[in-house]
């Protein structure tokens, strides 16, 4: 399940070379080349998904787990305070390469403001509806 155009099939499976920090049958990660602070980190999937809605079950159970383990290991080796696991869907959320990937963005105290956002408001009334929405298209 390999895309042979996919940017991030080739370095998942070692065909471009990469600073690659863990490596497994399932999952390559590398360090990002225009990273957020120093260390930041990308999952690759070795095999082609475009986005989380298309990852397999066996992919989906274990990517998480493999972040806390960086983001673990970030932390010990690097001396980061803490660290964002990150993923972006669709071009409206950010998404540029279409091969499913989670970033790994370790974080220094005093460091840059990332990954935030101001809280907005919405009444009890439109967060009922709004929940609405969503059950009735998992039912």
């Amino acid at each position: 399940m390999k895309d042979d155009t996919c940017i991030f099939c080739k370095i998942a499976n070692g065909e471009i070379p990469s600073a690659t920090v863990y490596e497994d049958e399932m999952f390559r990660v590398i360090l990002d080349m225009g990273p957020a602070s120093r260390g930041h980190a990308l999952i690759l999937p070795k095999n082609h998904f475009s986005d989380v809605c298309a990852l397999d079950e066996e992919t989906s159970s274990k990517v998480l787990a493999l972040g806390a383990k960086i983001g673990a290991a970030m932390k010990k080796s690097l001396g980061c305070d803490g660290f964002n696991l990150v993923q972006n869907n669709g071009e409206a959320a950010g998404q540029t390469v279409f091969h499913f990937h989670m970033h790994v963005i370790p974080r220094y105290a005093g460091g840059p403001d990332m990954v935030s956002w101001k809280p907005g408001e919405a009444s009890a009334e439109e967060l009922a509806k709004t929940a609405e929405c969503i059950r009735k298209e998992l039912e």
